[in-house]
This record gives structure tokens, sequence and C-alpha cells, in this order.
């Protein structure tokens, strides 16, 4: 899916490349014939090297509140598409569909989810919590469910989540989260009826099964949840933040090897949940860069990090959770780079808007609270995604690769192939 960015330096590799272009036309020509040297080459530029590119550039032109609102992704009530697409006329980075959203026919769902796509190079990341079983939002989905797949063979995990991935990709959906990683073997357990398997190693070879199958199709990213393990945290996260009683060594082989067997398998997002493990950190790991780090430095993963349903933490009655500007600047300055909100038809019951989101974030950033760095990062890695999903930059570079000339931040360079 290519969610990941290289690290390289456009500045540099534009000026490799205008040196490398012009250096002929500032040497005076000799006065005799000599035998000349070859040209040194032209540096070539991947696919990923443009989109990354393009990202900077585009990234360049935004405010701090453009960059902000677009680590949002956002619901709003109702087969209406009109209050989806005001979401994105605010510019937010996505917009999530729950059940209120799904019309009778997958047709209809596919003109609704058509309607939220205002920009030709960037797609509006539309994602849905389609797990099978219990958390399922389309009735015509006919892939098997957690239960049937925890009892059958591994491949079999990756055939179904291929399966579901053409029925999201047919309707217009092109972010999926719906691939738990949670482990337990505990019938009473919230999670129970969710998890791909009972224990770490059942668990972790259908769940990299099932990013496999789920990225296979190309236009449907796929997420792992909720990292780091809610198996091991009794309790119900909507309502509650639930603890876990393990050590960072007893996680890393009890709830970790699902969580590594997707990052290996290239997923594209991983999903953090609101939930504790107080020997490692007393914070939900949703606002807790120690759980961050480890994710990204421990287990090697590079792709978009979103978070569970922020409304949640406001749910558990906490009062150090209750004001949505500050949960969000705490989930962006632990490492969290899309913000999720599933809002009722009046957000402002909770406090949120989307300009107040952004607000928030932004004087964050300007107070220092908030990295500048850190917020670019997000940003650039949303914006990634979202070329990734658009068939229409994609074909942009193809195009591209056949002429004489592309540009890489604004600025012509000769070559332009892989």
């Amino acid at each position: 899916m290519g969610a990941k960015r290289t690290a390289i330096s456009v500045g540099a590799l534009v000026a490799a490349l205008t040196i490398a272009g012009c250096a002929a036309e500032s040497t005076p020509p000799a006065a005799h014939t000599t035998p000349t040297a070859a040209p040194s080459p032209v540096p070539t530029l991947s696919a990923q090297e443009r989109t990354h590119a393009w990202v900077d550039r585009r990234l360049a032109g935004m405010t701090l509140e453009q960059k902000a609102a677009s680590l949002l992704m956002v619901h709003a009530p109702g087969t209406d598409p009109a209050p989806l697409r005001a979401l994105v006329d605010q510019g937010v980075g996505g917009v999530i569909l729950m059940g209120d959203n799904i019309p009778g026919a997958p047709e209809e769902l596919r003109d609704l989810t058509s309607a939220l796509h205002v920009e030709s190079d960037a797609a509006t990341l539309v994602g849905i919590d389609e797990e099978g079983g219990i958390v399922q939002r389309l009735p015509w989905d006919p892939a098997a469910d957690p239960a049937q797949l925890r009892a059958a063979p591994a491949a079999d995990a990756q055939t179904a989540f291929s399966m579901r991935a053409d029925v999201l990709a047919a309707s217009g959906i092109n972010v999926n989260f719906g691939i738990v990683a949670d482990v337990t073997a505990d019938p009473a357990s919230f999670i129970w009826d969710r998890v791909l398997g009972t224990d770490p190693q059942s668990a972790g070879d259908r769940v990299a099964a099932a990013v496999t199958g789920e990225q296979a199709q190309g236009s449907v990213a796929g997420t792992v949840k909720h990292f780091p393990g809610h198996g091991a945290a009794p309790g119900d996260s909507h309502t509650s933040v639930p603890a876990a009683p393990l050590t960072l060594d007893e996680w890393r082989s009890a709830a970790a090897p699902p969580f590594r067997a997707a990052v290996d398998a290239d997923v594209d997002l991983v999903m953090t949940g609101h939930l504790a493990y107080p020997a490692v950190d007393p914070t939900p790991a949703s606002l807790s860069p120690v759980w961050h780090r480890i994710l990204r430095e421990e287990l090697g993963f590079d792709g978009v990090v979103v978070t569970d349903d922020m409304l949640m933490l406001q749910h558990n009655g906490l009062a150090e959770y209750a004001d949505a500007g500050e949960n969000a600047i705490r989930a962006v300055a632990a490492g969290s780079d899309l913000l999720l909100y599933v809002l009722p038809a009046d957000p402002s019951t909770f406090g949120i808007s989307v300009p107040g989101l952004s607000a928030a974030l932004a004087d964050a950033v300007r107070s220092g609270r908030i990295p500048q760095d850190r917020l670019d990062e997000a940003a650039a890695r949303v914006m990634t995604l979202r070329a990734d999903l658009s068939p229409f930059l994609s074909r942009q570079i193809e195009t591209r690769e056949g002429s004489d000339a592309c540009l890489v931040d604004g600025i012509p360079v000769s070559v332009c192939s892989v």
C-alpha cells in the first residue's frame, strides 16, 4: 500500500538534479577536441519518492489549522451525504461510517461515498469498522466472522479479508478498522467475540494473514487494533479505562505477537486503545508517549497511528478526560497521527467542532506543547496514505513516467522513470 515514507531530502534531491542537468551548460567548450568523460547519470525517482515530494509540497502550503484538521476522521449520522461532505469541506482527513450511515444497497452506499471525494490527488479517507460477526456494518458482507476464522486455518483469514476488501472497495470504502489483534481465551471477556485467536501464536498467524488478504486488493488500507492489546485488560473501554496487569516483558510474550506479526506484514494503520498497562504507563495507550515509542521503535511500525473513538474518553466520566481539545492535544503530542471521532448529530454536546479541535491543536503547536515537527510528521503520514489511496495521483505519476519531465516540489526535473 505504501503508507510508509522514505527518509529523503527533497531539497537535496532537487539540488543534485539541478547540478547534474546544468553542469554541461556552465562548462566552456575546450580549445581542442579531446575525449570527454561520460556525463554523470541523473538520479531517478521511485514512485514512493515522487509521492513524498508531492506530500511535502502540499504540506508547505497549509496553515497550522489546516494541518491539524487533516488529522481528524469524523462521523456524522444519516444516509444523506451532505453532513459528511460538510465535514470534508472543513478540511478533515476522513470520515468514518457507522451503522446509521449505511443505506439499503451497495449502489446507494457507493453514491454516498463518491460524494465525499473533493480532491483529485488525495482521496478522502472513508473508514468503517467491518470485522464481521457482532461488529459488521454492511449486511451484504459475506466473509467469515472472527469466531469462524479462529477455528479455521490461517489461510481462511486471508481469504475472508480479501473478500471483505472487495466488498468494501465496491462500496467506496478505503479504510477498514476491521482486524482485531487482541488475544484472549476468556469467553467472558468484552473482546472475546471479536478476536482471531485465543493464544499469541494462533492470533498472530491469523492477523498476519488477514492483513495480507485485505491489503492485496490495493485500494483498501487495513488496520489492526486495539494496541497494545485489549485481551489482557478486562472491562469495556467505551465506558472506562480498563487496566491490564502485565509487565512490559509479559506484554511482549502475551499480547505483542499479533501486533508484531501485523507490522511485519506491512499493515497500513494501527489503532491504539483507551486502555492502560499501569506497570508500563498508567496513561491510556492512546495518550501515552511510552506506548507510541514502543510501537515505533520496538515493533518498527512506520504507518499511520489512529486512535480509537476519542469520545470514549469523555464517556468514561473521568474529569481529566472531560475536555475534548485537551484530549486531542495529548493524543497528537504522544504520537497519534489520526484522531477518530464518532460524533452525534449535535457534536457541540461534547464541546466538539472541527474548527475548535483544529484551533486547539494549532495553538498547542504555537505554545510549544506539540512540536511543529510532530504535527508535520502526523500530517505527512495521513496525506501520504490519502495519496496512496488516490487513483488520480497514481494515474498522474504513470503519465509523467511517459513524458519528458516531471515535477519535484514544483520544480521540473529531467528524469521521471522508476
